[in-house]
């Protein structure tokens, strides 16, 4: 999640007729909402701040949200913040190299040494 933040009141209001989850501190947040123009505010205390997300799925299995269209918004909120599973970059792979023959370079003989000419030499 992108933030850390506590909040110990939730529910979903209706606004321009869409339901949407709600977040606050305060239940009197009832009247702020109503003032500018949510319909339907079922607002719920927990008993112990959490954060967004723990307090939707709390929120989930609760009575008072039980209708359709309390669900939905919930729901809704909990697909699209579920936390992302951490997943490993990418790699590149490595271009492959062209394999590049390379002609060997032409056999020579050694030229015969006979054994002659080296009684000669120094041991």
């Amino acid at each position: 999640m992108a933030t850390d933040k506590q909040f110990k009141v939730f529910g979903v209001s209706k606004l321009n007729g869409e339901y949407k989850v709600r977040f606050a501190n305060d239940i009197m947040r009832i009247k702020v909402l109503a003032k500018h123009g949510h319909e339907d505010i079922r607002l719920c205390e927990l008993d112990a701040e959490c954060t967004k997300y723990e307090g939707i799925k709390q929120l989930a299995s609760m009575d008072e949200f039980q209708d359709a269209a309390a669900q939905s918004a919930i729901a809704e909120y909990l697909d699209e913040k579920a936390p992302k599973t951490a997943t490993a970059p990418k790699v590149k792979a490595a271009p492959v190299a062209k394999t590049v023959k390379v002609k060997a370079a032409p056999k020579t003989k050694a030229p015969a040494t006979s054994t002659v000419d080296m009684e000669d030499a120094p041991f």
